[in-house]
C-alpha cells in the first residue's frame, strides 16, 4: 500500500479565497474571484468538491496510489475536504488549515473533526503571524488531545506559496516564526498528539530531527 501524506485540494472556494486579492476582481468586478484567480493561472477550473474529489481519485488510481491526505489550503476551505472525504472515505484523509489568531478558531476546528470527519490541524505560524507557543495554538491541541486519532500538522521553516507568487499576491510570512524547535514544548505537554512537521522542516532540517528525536510523537513528513 502505497498513501501519500501531503496533497492540497485545490478548490473552487480556494481560488475564490485568492482571486479576492486581485485588482481585475474586486467588488466592481463582473468576473468572479475564482474565475479571475484560474484564468491568470491558465489551469482547469476544479468544478464542485464532488467533481475534484473524483478526479483526485482517478490520479491516485493512475499513479497506484491508495490513499492520501487532503488539506484544505486557507482556513475558509474546510467544507470541500470534508465534502471529499465524505464521497471517498477509503481514500482521503481530510487535514484542515486554522489561524488560531481568529476569534473561531477552536470553534470551527472541533466542529471540522466531529461533524466534518477531518483528522488533522494544519497551522502555519509564519504565514498567520503568530507563535506556536501561544494560548490559542494550546486550546487546539487541546481539542486534539481530546479526541484520539487527531493530528497536529505545523509547518516550520521556510513558507513559500508557489501559486500566490503565479498570481503576483504578496507573502506578508514572517519566518521568526517557524523554528521547529518552538513545538518541543507542545509535544512534550501532549504526548498522545501526533505532530508532523511537513517538508523535513523545510530548510531547518536539523532543528526538526532535534525535535523528533526528543520528542517520538513529532513525525516528519518528506513532501518536496
Amino acid at each position: 500500500m502505497t498513501n501519500d501524506a501531503h496533497c492540497h485540494f485545490f478548490s473552487t472556494a480556494f481560488f475564490a479565497a485568492l482571486g479576492r486579492g486581485l485588482k481585475d476582481a474586486g467588488p466592481a468586478s463582473t468576473v468572479a474571484p475564482e474565475d479571475a484567480a484560474i484564468a491568470r493561472l491558465g489551469w482547469d477550473a476544479p468544478g464542485s468538491p464532488e467533481q475534484l474529489a473524483d478526479r483526485w481519485v482517478r490520479e491516485l488510481d493512475r499513479s497506484g496510489v491508495s490513499r492520501a491526505a487532503l488539506i484544505a489550503s486557507v482556513p475558509s476551505d474546510t467544507g470541500s475536504v470534508a465534502t471529499a472525504v465524505q464521497k471517498h472515505p477509503r481514500r482521503f484523509v481530510g487535514f484542515f488549515m486554522v489561524d488560531p489568531t481568529q476569534p473561531d478558531a477552536a470553534t470551527a476546528a472541533a466542529d471540522a473533526i466531529d461533524r466534518g470527519g477531518l483528522r488533522a490541524i494544519c497551522l502555519f505560524p509564519a504565514m498567520h503571524r503568530y507563535g506556536i507557543q501561544d494560548e490559542r495554538v494550546r486550546q487546539l491541541f487541546e481539542i486534539a488531545a481530546r479526541r484520539p486519532g487527531t493530528a497536529i500538522f505545523v509547518h516550520c521553516g521556510i513558507l513559500t506559496v508557489g501559486v500566490r507568487k503565479k498570481l503576483g499576491l504578496p507573502s506578508p510570512f514572517d519566518i521568526r516564526f517557524g523554528n521547529p524547535l518552538d513545538v518541543h514544548a507542545l509535544a512534550l505537554a501532549y504526548p498522545t498528539v501526533p505532530i508532523i512537521i511537513p517538508h523535513f522542516g523545510a530548510g531547518m532540517f536539523r532543528e526538526a530531527l532535534m525535535v523528533a528525536d526528543l520528542c517520538p510523537n513529532v513525525l516528519l513528513d518528506t513532501s518536496s
